[in-house]
């Protein structure tokens, strides 16, 4: 069996990353820039960090901020439409996991049109073309939409995340700047941090996992669970970490898949507009739990990458709980709930269930599951 490992064709990483925005998009003759981002960016002078490079440089651009903060398939359709009128010629992404799922989807339509319903792209999407040239920017240290094939959508009619995968939306280039995400509040800081952490133990644990997305999941764990705190406390070395933690992770997950806790998480965050990094961090230490038959004999390595005191001396279950214990006792450092009261209805269970079983993470995770099993799951954090 062979593996595949897609990323991006130029990657920039560390202080000071965002010069090389410009230079990137002169090189390549572009004429025009289609700069999305979050609102709020545009409002708190965030994406101003790029766009005034732009503009010293006399780089001709348009601004596009309607973006969700959960994108809809009637935002990305807006954007197509955007995209085409401004005359651009490229994109630039700036933002978290929103903007940069918002600015692919725009991307791939409009250079498929044959998939402008947005719907038709769910699932392995069968594009012909690669998206337009994309240099994503990302702002918050979590989501690694900048070096996935992945981006997720939410219809609205249907209540329901979709995820679509696909080799053509990858950005040719990202640009790492742990500058752009000291901006962060605490609790943003929080949540990504602790979706970045799923993203690494779930990609480590998948069925899909090989020696290569093993390399980067592990060192993305030690990373991670290493610098969160910092970057939570909002210290130089714990943002300069995550940032680089967060994109490792990606580096690997993007290439091989993840499991429940992602799929289950996308139905919270569609429903009830759960913070998807919260969803996850609540739903991980359930998922390790549920996962331990198929997977357990991994979890020591997990632990050994975020330092559990003597897992050498442990059994393989008691270095499992002891890192279970580990996850928990991290989210709960970095301020994340412990369970989904107040969040989650009881009547919505059995519609979240099938969903998450129907989503396009559920087949990666490492223990064959059910509807009825997932709903068991939901109950024990009610």
């Amino acid at each position: 069996m062979s593996n595949r490992i897609v990323l991006n064709t130029i990657s920039y990483h560390g202080k000071g990353a965002i010069e090389n925005v410009v230079p990137e998009l002169t090189a390549r003759g572009f004429a025009k820039a289609f700069v999305a981002t979050d609102p709020d960016l545009l409002q708190f002078g965030v994406t101003q960090k790029v766009t005034a490079l732009l503009d010293a440089a006399g780089f001709p651009y348009e601004i596009y901020s309607d973006i969700k903060a959960n994108p809809t398939i009637e935002n990305v359709q807006h954007g197509v439409s955007a995209f085409k009128a401004s005359g651009a010629d490229c994109i630039v992404a700036v933002g978290g996991g929103s903007a940069m799922d918002t600015a692919k989807a725009i991307g791939i339509i409009a250079e498929n049109p044959e998939f402008a319903d947005v719907r038709s792209l769910e699932g392995v999407a069968p594009t012909k073309k690669h998206a337009v040239f994309t240099i994503a920017v990302p702002t918050t240290a979590g989501t690694a939409a900048e070096v996935t094939i992945n981006y997720v959508i939410t219809d609205v009619e249907k209540k329901r995340k979709f995820v679509c995968v696909d080799v053509n939306d990858i950005p040719e280039i990202a640009v790492v700047d742990p500058d752009m995400m000291s901006t962060m509040p605490k609790s943003l800081t929080a949540a990504t941090g602790m979706d970045a952490l799923t993203h690494a133990i779930e990609g480590y644990i998948t069925k899909g996992a090989c020696a290569i997305s093993d390399m980067f999941h592990l060192e993305a764990i030690r990373l991670i669970s290493h610098s969160l705190r910092g970057a939570v406390a909002n210290t130089d070395e714990g943002r300069e970490d995550m940032a680089l933690g967060q994109y490792i992770a990606g580096m690997g997950f993007s290439n091989v898949g993840l499991g429940i806790v992602h799929s289950m998480a996308h139905g919270l965050s569609a429903l009830y507009d759960t913070p998807h990094g919260v969803a996850c961090a609540i739903l991980l230490p359930t998922g390790l739990e549920y996962n331990a038959p198929a997977a357990g004999q991994r979890y020591r390595a997990i632990g050994k990458a975020m330092d559990v005191e003597g897992i050498d001396a442990m059994s393989d279950e008691e270095a499992a709980q002891a890192t279970i214990a580990a996850v928990k006792q991290l989210s709960s450092d970095v301020g994340i709930p412990a369970d989904l009261k107040g969040i989650l209805k009881e009547e919505d269970v059995q519609f979240l269930s099938e969903s998450a079983f129907a989503d396009a993470c559920c087949p990666g995770n490492p223990r064959d599951t059910s509807v009825e099993e997932i709903a068991a799951l939901y109950r024990t954090l009610i």
